[in-house]
């Protein structure tokens, strides 16, 4: 084959790749959505899932004291 035809061939793979993969996420972030909804406002997104909650130094669980 000549290497027009070759370029050709790995760039439409990687362009049907990449389609799948969006394609994959979209349909996952929608699932996400979806679960969230059906709990209900009074449960919290990080509550549902927590491995994907942000975490960081001002994450502070229980009362809070002003200063």
């Amino acid at each position: 084959m000549k290497n027009g035809v070759k370029i050709t061939i790995a760039l439409a793979a990687l362009g049907a790749a990449a389609i799948l993969l969006c394609a994959a996420r979209r349909a996952n972030t929608r699932r996400m959505v979806a679960e969230v909804s059906n709990e209900g406002y009074e449960t919290a997104q990080d509550i549902l899932f927590p491995d994907k909650s942000i975490k960081g130094k001002k994450l502070h669980f229980g009362p809070v004291i002003p200063e």
